[in-house]
């Protein structure tokens, strides 16, 4: 769903299958933005589920201001190293570890991803017990994106405008998908991807109607007027 939580209306909803990459949370939020009015410049807010480097990509071409939790990164040892430790040179085709050993990407595979393997430099690394726990030494799979997403995770970890920006209206949107679920309808009512989709709409529309009614939605001379409610 895409919702404004400023005045509380959803914006747009679908309901997919719940699986494949065509029905992924990111891959969706593409289409439930494509009616905005094109050339404007949006603040797009989402969860770590919407932060896919092809989405960020995606929502940067077009202008928007991006304020979307980064997902949270693997460590292949509690409380060991993660790729952030690493320096990592695209544009060189290098990747360098935190004990100083450099080596070299490989070749772009298929999905833009390169990865860098550092096999024998890791044998008598001191660091090795907060790196691998592999046999064969540290392998560091580097995302078709990887700048990208570094920037993102450096950005929510250190910009206070963003932290502060996130926490503002993080609640406003979980109290609408709260809305969206409550008396029970946190299970579709109905078989099939496409009944339960016109199901999801009316039930959108329904409390959007009640969040207008709330906000002062009247009716004079077979028109609809938005004053402000009272008490």
């Amino acid at each position: 769903a895409s919702f404004e939580p400023e005045t509380g209306l959803f914006t747009a909803v679908a309901l997919t299958s719940g699986y494949g990459p065509d029905n992924h949370e990111a891959a969706v939020a593409c289409d439930l933005l494509a009616d905005e009015d094109e050339g404007q410049e949006l603040t797009v807010l989402g969860d770590c589920a919407y932060g896919t480097g092809d989405l960020r990509a995606h929502l940067q071409a077009d202008g928007h201001t991006l304020v979307i939790k980064p997902p949270p990164l693997r460590k292949a040892i509690p409380g060991g190293f993660t790729i952030d430790d690493f320096r990592i040179d695209t544009a060189a085709g290098t990747a360098t570890c935190p004990a100083g050993h450099t080596t070299n990407l490989g070749q772009v595979k298929a999905d833009g991803a390169r990865t860098a393997q550092f096999k024998r430099v890791c044998t008598d690394c001191p660091l090795r017990g907060r790196c691998t726990t592999s046999k064969t030494g540290r392998t560091l799979n580097v995302h078709p994106q990887h700048e990208l997403l570094a920037a993102a995770r450096a950005q929510a970890a250190t910009d206070v405008a963003w932290q502060n920006e996130y926490r503002r209206w993080r609640p406003p949107v979980e109290r609408a998908i709260a809305w969206l679920v409550a008396k029970g309808n946190r299970r579709v009512p109905y078989r099939g991807v496409i009944a339960n989709n016109i199901w999801l709409h009316h039930r959108a529309a329904a409390l959007n109607l009640r969040r207008l009614i709330n906000l002062g939605l009247t009716r004079a001379n077979d028109s609809w007027h938005l004053t402000p409610a009272t008490a």
